[in-house]
């Protein structure tokens, strides 16, 4: 017995003494860290109006006002729900993702199809061929902040007649709020529609 613990003393020790490295100090070093050096990112990204936080750069917001600029589509309703939803489901958990439909299955098609005839009743003066394709097709999380530039033009018309703020007003706006490729070469130019939003609504106002 005293053989079997002499031997299981040394990985015990180790165990002991990574547990407290990686499952103490590390963390704790880590999140010190994040505070001190980007704290906005560390706390979420948070954005704040009127000293009210009202959502985060890193999660995309269902805009339904026809004077605000329109997210994508979304298989998860960007993880908000309203009251009634939720009295009726019971509890409602955070969740991410998409519906995972092939692209030969009947609801993908028809789902895809009505989110185009009510993005053209949204925006009479855009013809379907004209439309982008990430403003129609959801992503991947579900709870994606941003849209393509086009997916933000696309728009203009709709907003400028519902706000009375000039087409020129608004595509700097959006040129302001475009967020450029990474180093240069990497993805795309994308807008994120909440910082956007923001500034049309500071227009407005």
């Amino acid at each position: 017995m005293k053989h079997l613990f002499n031997k299981l003393k040394t990985p015990f020790k180790l165990s002991l003494v990574m547990f407290v490295i990686c499952g103490l100090i590390y963390p704790m070093l880590m999140t010190g860290l994040s505070q001190v050096i980007f704290p906005h990112q560390a706390n979420g990204s948070l954005i704040e109006l009127d000293g009210k936080v009202i959502g985060s750069e890193l999660v995309g917001q269902d805009f339904t006002d026809e004077r605000l600029f329109h997210c994508r589509p979304s298989a998860v309703n960007y993880n908000t729900f309203t009251q009634n939803e939720k009295e009726s489901k019971g509890q409602v958990l955070p969740s991410s993702g998409s519906e995972n439909l092939a692209s030969s299955n009947p609801k993908l098609e028809k789902r895809i199809n009505d989110d185009i005839e009510k993005f053209l009743q949204e925006n009479p003066t855009i013809k379907r061929e004209d439309i982008p394709a990430d403003i129609i097709t959801a992503s991947g999380s579900g709870l994606d902040p941003h849209i393509s530039v086009d997916a933000a033009n696309v728009q203009i018309d709709r907003v400028s007649k519902n706000t009375h703020i000039s087409k020129d007003v608004l595509k700097k706006l959006i040129k302001d709020n475009t967020e450029n490729k990474l180093l240069g070469i990497f993805g795309e130019e994308k807008v994120n529609v909440l910082q956007l939003n923001l500034s049309l609504i500071r227009e407005i106002k």
